[in-house]
């Protein structure tokens, strides 16, 4: 097996035959510390793997005082049927071979670790019954060499390690000019360890810097080119765009994939733009659009890859963006504290709402008052969401004064920030702006979930836009399965009104739920009259206050001064109170936006692509679409409908995939 022992005998402890154990070992080696029976590799030990027992003989050496490392693979001779042996030996197995010298060029003196020792561990391939397995057929424990303790072994490289969480906040201290001794210092804190016992040493922190420093950008943004040329030729409605510099080199690469611009159609009215993230291996801004379906899930847009954060560069990723949804801005646009991303927002999308995304500014709290408020953070917290929920802007700027009293915090230049900036992200100055509910917190947690689906995975650059397809897909499928278990729940009517059946029949369980919860609330309220229009709804404990809701009688409108229409798409408990006494039994069309209908249209791009009498087609499919809702409805109700309708759609759905568009193009010409 080694090549490099110094006798007879020591080759043949280790030859391709020997089953030996750890008695065949020879009498001037060192035994290494025997640790439990249960934990010692035998002969006949069986694994489901090789990668399985390389895991186990691994936590054995470590156990032990040494490492391992593969050393030696073996395959049937002449029949080529794969690995049948494998070897696996002492860190210090076999002898570093010598070096020719050279007059001319300077040799390194540095000794080498290895000094022939003959521990190993040899697996063996077996099939038994038609099942593969890997067994123990040699080992050998005995060491010609000092082992290390336990305070000692983690330093040897096989244990070093450094994770994708650490590497992130190592390249961050290291763009801050941190030290690596400061770094170390730092970690140690975060991670409660005495100094000196993280899983990795300085000079794995360099050598990781270094890493960052090395990677060809160049090569990676042709290869990362060449991979979106090659996925738009398979798949001609991918979409991506770049820009270089006058070096020719890659500052810029935005991409959206076809059913992203089909989701935007409908679900584009407001819009996370999450530029947060970072490709650590590659130290590029990267950003993400997201937003909100009808199920209340979130759906991607579109990724783009930046070589700095300025206005130029944001001001393209946008231009190339609505360039990408066919000129279609959203009505509301969410982003993190950037100056230079409102800047070219601004000019970029004027019509816009530019709003700062909570989530993404809360985030940043602990960092910014934690060591500020000491135990008064968490008090501070709750009052900073109860001033955040509030619904006049003068009860929250009244509040916030009180907070910024009672806390302290009159010197503290985020807390001034948050207030000059206010407008952008406090909800009682967006209630009257579409943010759908990308404010809220699970919303948050489902978008960072997703993307960190794609960031945990950063091997190539050109392999990136491939790792966010493949997230992209993986979100679809459970966004199936969840819309699958939203549409096969049973809808209980809480208040037996008509509304509330038409209400369920149309929307999607999740909207549903959320205006059921305001016709349930609107029962407890009054509507007054008070002429030309208007009603004063009041909840009927109070005998003060309230909310004024217009009606137009001729154009079926409703305006409420609590905005909730305008902020959700869901009406509030006052409107639905104004409609009850007005004696309606359903709630007017306008009222039930498409985006939260269990069945959306098509895209107008789509339907005027049918044929040349576009507008009869288009009322066709959007006749159909209203059956098709009231069909999930219904059939929702109960197993055997479902049964039945899924039977029926199954070959309904197969007679029409007969049916060609040159089929019915060509009956139609003929006249049929």
């Amino acid at each position: 097996m080694l090549n490099d022992y110094n006798d007879l005998s020591e080759r043949r402890s280790l030859s391709l035959d020997d089953t030996s154990s750890t008695e065949e070992s020879q009498d001037d080696t060192r035994l290494s510390l025997e640790p439990s029976n249960d934990v010692i590799p035998y002969i006949g030990q069986k694994f489901e793997t090789h990668d399985t027992a390389y895991e186990f003989y691994s936590k054995f050496a470590k156990r032990c005082g040494f490492s391992i490392r593969r050393h030696r693979t073996e395959g049937k001779d002449g029949i080529g049927k794969g690995l049948t042996r494998r070897y696996f030996v002492c860190h210090r197995a076999g002898n570093t071979p010598v070096k020719a010298t050279s007059d001319t060029k300077s040799q390194r003196n540095r000794k080498s670790s290895r000094c022939g020792c003959q521990a190993y561990m040899r697996i063996s391939r077996n099939i038994d019954m038609g099942v593969s397995e890997w067994r123990v057929t040699g080992f050998a424990n005995h060491h010609n060499h000092e082992l290390l303790e336990p305070n000692q072994v983690r330093f040897l490289p096989a244990y070093r390690t450094i994770s994708d969480a650490d590497k992130l906040r190592i390249q961050m201290f290291a763009k801050s000019g941190i030290s690596v001794q400061q770094m170390m210092r730092l970690m140690e804190l975060e991670k409660h360890v005495e100094p000196g016992y993280l899983p990795f040493t300085e000079k794995d922190v360099r050598n990781l810097i270094q890493s960052f420093r090395k990677v060809s950008q160049h090569e990676e943004g042709i290869d990362l080119l060449r991979m979106c040329k090659s996925i738009k030729e398979k798949e001609p409605n991918f979409k991506y765009d770049f820009t270089l510099d006058q070096n020719n080199m890659l500052t810029g690469i935005a991409w959206s994939y076809a059913s992203s611009v089909q989701s935007y159609e409908i679900f584009g009215d407001a819009v996370v733009f999450d530029t947060t993230h970072r490709l650590a291996a590659f130290d590029l801004p990267l950003g993400i659009w997201v937003g909100m379906n009808n199920y209340g899930m979130p759906c991607f847009f579109g990724c783009v890859l930046l070589q700095e954060e300025n206005v130029q560069s944001f001001t393209w990723a946008l231009k190339v963006f609505l360039n990408f949804m066919n000129g279609k801005a959203p009505r509301t646009i969410l982003t993190d504290q950037n100056t230079c991303l409102r800047e070219a927002i601004s000019v970029e999308m004027p019509k816009t709402k530019h709003a700062l995304c909570v989530w993404l500014t809360m985030a940043k709290f602990p960092s910014w008052f934690n060591s500020v408020l000491g135990e008064r953070y968490n008090e501070w917290k709750v009052e900073f969401y109860r001033l955040y929920n509030l619904e006049r802007p003068d009860d929250f700027e009244h509040g916030w004064r009180e907070m910024v009293s009672s806390f302290g915090l009159h010197s503290n230049r985020h807390i001034a920030n948050l207030f000059t900036l206010r407008t952008q992200w406090a909800l009682p100055y967006l209630r009257s702006h579409f943010l759908v509910g990308l404010t809220l917190k699970t919303t948050s947690k489902s978008v960072n979930a997703f993307i960190q689906r794609f960031l945990s995975a950063q091997s190539r650059l050109a392999h990136f836009v491939e790792q966010v397809a493949v997230a992209v897909d993986f979100r679809d499928q459970m966004g199936e399965q969840q819309i699958m278990q939203q549409n096969l729940q049973n809808i209980c009517l809480k208040t037996g009104t008509p509304m509330e059946a038409h209400a369920a029949s149309v929307l999607t369980p999740f909207a549903f739920s959320k205006l059921q919860d305001e016709l349930v609330l609107a029962a407890h309220y009054a509507s007054v009259p008070m002429g030309e229009g208007v009603f004063l709804v009041r909840h009927h404990t109070k005998m003060d206050g309230g909310q004024k809701v217009l009606w137009i009688p001729h154009e079926e409108l409703l305006s409420c001064n609590c905005n909730s229409f305008e902020f959700s798409g869901i009406l509030c408990r006052h409107a639905l109170r104004v409609l009850s006494t007005l004696n309606f039994f359903q709630i007017p069309e306008r009222y039930l936006l498409i985006r939260w209908r269990r069945v959306n249209f098509v895209p107008s791009n789509l339907v005027q692509g049918i044929g040349s009498s576009s507008n009869e087609q288009a009322e066709q499919v959007q006749a159909l679409q209203s059956m098709v809702s009231t069909l999930v409805s219904e059939a929702s109700k109960s197993k055997e409908r479902l049964d039945f309708a899924s039977r029926e759609i199954s070959v309904l759905l197969s007679r029409i995939k007969d049916l060609s568009f040159s089929d019915s193009t060509n009956c139609s010409n003929r006249g049929c």
